[in-house]
């Protein structure tokens, strides 16, 4: 298969888990957060404001629905890689706050990588991918996700450009 090919395959494939990530940001704008404002033992905020209820459940649900319009024979890949990006992302705010980043503040490649790690980890119970299509679908999100943000940041959607 030539790379291109190869790379939008990929892109199609993963599809559902980039569309959960991105459900929260365009369609919830406040919410309670996921971590009910508690902190951790290191007195800091488990995973911050910008983490909701209603953005996890949000994206888990329209990621979910987009995965199984996609591949209606295994409805639970789609569950996977919805599930699998919106805990991802958690676990990226979670190294964060660790780090001493704000909640909505960027780190670069954290935030570009971790919701697809999540993604990838957990659909990989229920959809075999290659080590190739693995580190593709990982390598390739970087440049993606830093495109999509900035156009969010420009159109208004996002605080912070990346």
């Amino acid at each position: 298969m030539e790379a291109y090919k190869f790379i939008l395959y990929i892109i199609w494939k993963f599809f559902p888990a980039y569309v959960a990530n991105a459900s929260p940001v365009l369609l919830i704008k406040k919410g309670k957060p996921i971590d009910f404002n508690k902190k951790f033992i290191d007195g800091k905020p488990i995973f911050g404001s910008h983490k909701t209820v209603e953005g996890f459940l949000t994206g888990t649900v329209v990621g979910t629905i987009f995965g199984y319009l996609q591949d209606m024979n295994n409805p639970l890949r789609g569950v996977s890689l919805s599930l699998g990006a919106m805990i991802g992302d958690l676990l990226g705010s979670f190294i964060k706050r660790r780090m001493g980043i704000e909640s909505g503040k960027s780190a670069p490649i954290l935030d570009q990588v971790a919701f697809i790690i999540g993604a990838v980890t957990f659909s990989s119970f229920f959809s075999h991918y290659s080590l190739m299509e693995a580190v593709t679908i990982i390598l390739v999100t970087i440049p993606i996700h830093i495109a999509t943000n900035l156009i969010a940041y420009l159109l208004k959607i996002k605080d912070v450009p990346w």
